[in-house]
């Protein structure tokens, strides 16, 4: 897949996805949003903010955003955050199901310092994730915050020096790469739902999403490699 502003490598069941503007930081603008499948970014392109009309801006974001791209992703997207991951880049970050963040990660939503909001998901993503009275405080300030900050509000997961944050996040990617596609989907979409649907709601499309799995051909692998002991094979079927 040829595309101007990311680069996609496979490493077995794993898909890395980079954004590749090293001249802008990797900043979001729109030619690089619609590039985007997975990945993670350093925050919008301030550049193409001059000028723009409120009404063309409105029709760009309520187009196809990568944000909603990377949430509704049916398989585990992992954001591998190993510099600065501000505005729109926090909030793809904030779109990926996990993250994981370098020591020199600084992370935030500075755009009320341009005189505008975050638009792409940050005013409720990060609520969701890290409860009002945070997010309130960094969205309002525009405060940049550490990995380590970050860590303890729960809006990242795990902390890693530089040089150990691409083995560590491909540990982890493998080894959920090594599970079944099929409960994968299903269970993303379950956690998903949480911050979706009220209490009733969310258990009554748990029972459906786990009912779902007991058609496939993936769950009858599961309990028979476990009565049989031995690991799984699973198809994604």
């Amino acid at each position: 897949m040829a595309l101007e502003n990311v680069l996609i490598e496979k490493r077995g069941r794993v898909a890395i996805v980079t954004i590749n503007r090293p001249d802008k930081l990797n900043a979001l603008n729109i030619a690089t949003r619609s590039d985007i499948l997975a990945a993670f970014i350093a925050g919008a392109d301030i550049n193409e903010f001059a000028g723009m009309t409120a009404i063309k801006q409105r029709a760009v974001m309520k187009g196809r955003r990568a944000f909603d791209a990377v949430e509704d992703f049916p398989k585990p997207v992992i954001a591998m955050i190993n510099g600065f991951a501000l505005g729109g880049g926090c909030e793809l970050a904030l779109a990926c199901d996990i993250r994981i963040a370098s020591t020199k990660a600084k992370l935030g939503q500075p755009e009320i310092k341009l005189g505008i909001i975050p638009g792409g998901g940050g005013t409720q993503r990060l609520t969701r994730l890290i409860g009002e009275g945070k997010a309130m405080e960094l969205i309002l300030t525009g405060d940049m915050i550490s990995a380590e900050e970050a860590k303890q509000l729960g809006l990242v997961n795990h902390v890693f020096a530089p040089e150990e944050i691409e083995a560590k996040t491909m540990e982890l990617a493998n080894r959920i790469a090594e599970l079944s596609p099929v409960a994968l989907a299903m269970a993303k979409a379950s956690v998903k739902n949480a911050a979706r649907m009220n209490l009733r709601e969310g258990l009554d499309s748990e029972v459906d999403l786990f009912a779902l799995c007991f058609s496939s051909e993936d769950k009858e692998e599961g309990v028979r490699a476990f009565m049989e002991k031995r690991k799984p094979e699973f198809k994604g079927r």
